[in-house]
């Protein structure tokens, strides 16, 4: 049986395995009992599944089994560059290239347990495609609500996995609060950016990095953030593991936004506990689309998950950004998008704050591939050419430039 679901503002408690909001408006996460957990008590499985017990499903079949056991790299070479030691978690590695595997994993399975009739998602990038692509590796039917003007390149990557995709002329940004309405309606459940089952799957993503830190943490983890679903399963994890007394100093959880759409940093900055989404007359454009959102839906939750750990919330320019996203595969040898980079760029900004000491371990979070971004983009590259009987010599000059 699920456990509870649980409000973290003011503590009410569900049954309902699917609710996903509490009557006070705030998101809810299932609260395991933690208490008995140990390192010793992990199963032995691959991936997320290790931490089954402080899941709320027990491991599912199909592609579900792949989700988590990301791999922690030490990145000497971001080093200068963020100021700290640098410590790379690659979510970019997951089955559809991005963390949101972490959340499909438990919530698909979850949402089919419980329920018959298809799932959805309101979403045109990463998030739609991994619960499509759960749905198919479990044999349920999946929609995904995209806005009607959405790129060719980007249906083509949802559409692989073969859902019903519907565009959506209108306001897009309404369609979370319709999404939820519909699953009362109609045979689909919609699993949003915080469904709860979801912020379980992410927690994963905290007890593999504690894990491998065990017995001491890192000293910041640094996220580039969206909705705040992510940030609020990482905190879910570390509340996980300090009611098992795993973690006795836990990392401070460092947000990264991008400066064109940035309400949690506004009010990190100026001491409110409720961002305010940003009007559209003041969201501007940036490359970094996948956290370009002015009114984020977990974004109290998120906001009290850095307030809690003593963590901070920076924004970052599209020039910053730009530049750290060729730092992270030329100095770090990973491929990310471009909002993934953004974890590198506020990294270093909070080092030249004097908030992150250059002896600190932080662990930053590319939460997905750049893989599925090229193509979309400038495709120049220099080069330089010659013929084969010219090979030795012109390669003997160009190292020697170097």
């Amino acid at each position: 049986m699920s456990p509870a679901l649980r409000c973290y503002r003011c503590g009410d408690r569900y049954r309902d395995p699917l609710r996903v909001r509490c009557d006070c408006g705030e998101p809810l996460w299932f609260e395991p009992d933690a208490a008995a957990f140990g390192w010793e008590d992990c199963r032995a499985y691959d991936g997320a599944w290790r931490y089954e017990p402080l899941l709320p499903i027990d491991r599912p079949e199909g592609v579900a089994r792949a989700a988590g056991g990301t791999p922690l790299v030490r990145s000497e070479g971001l080093d200068d560059a963020a100021g700290c030691r640098v410590y790379v978690k690659d979510e970019g590695e997951h089955p559809t290239g991005a963390y949101k595997d972490r959340g499909s994993a438990a919530a698909v399975p979850h949402a089919v347990a419980a329920a018959d009739g298809a799932v959805g998602t309101v979403s045109y990038g990463n998030m739609a495609m991994s619960p499509a692509a759960h749905a198919a590796s479990l044999d349920r039917e999946c929609v995904v609500l995209v806005p009607d003007d959405i790129s060719p390149v980007r249906l083509e990557l949802i559409g692989q996995y073969e859902p019903t995709i519907v565009r959506v002329d209108g306001d897009y940004g309404a369609l979370y609060g319709d999404a939820l309405d519909l699953s009362d309606e109609l045979p689909v459940r919609f699993l949003v950016s915080d469904a709860p089952a979801r912020i379980s799957g992410y927690a994963t993503a905290m007890f593999e990095i504690c894990e491998a830190f065990a017995p001491d943490a890192p000293d910041a983890v640094v996220l580039p953030t969206s909705s705040g679903g992510f940030a609020s399963g990482l905190w879910r994890g570390i509340r996980d593991l300090e009611a098992a007394g795993r973690l006795d100093d836990p990392p401070r959880l460092c947000l990264v936004q991008t400066a064109a759409s940035d309400p949690i940093t506004r009010a990190f900055e100026s001491g409110a506990t409720d961002p305010t989404p940003i009007a559209p007359d003041e969201t501007g454009e940036t490359i970094a689309h996948s956290i370009g959102n002015p009114g984020p839906r977990a974004r109290v939750r998120a906001l009290a998950a850095v307030r809690d750990t003593a963590g901070a919330v920076v924004s970052v320019d599209d020039d910053r950004d730009t530049s750290r996203a060729a730092a992270v595969p030329v100095d770090g040898g990973f491929c990310v998008e471009p909002a993934s980079a953004a974890s590198l760029a506020g990294a270093t900004r909070l080092s030249e704050r004097g908030e992150i000491d250059d002896d600190d371990a932080v662990v930053l979070v590319p939460t997905g591939t750049g893989f599925k971004e090229l193509g979309t983009g400038d495709a120049s590259v220099a080069t330089e050419r010659t013929n084969r009987s010219a090979l030795p010599e012109r390669l003997a000059s160009l190292l020697g430039a170097r």
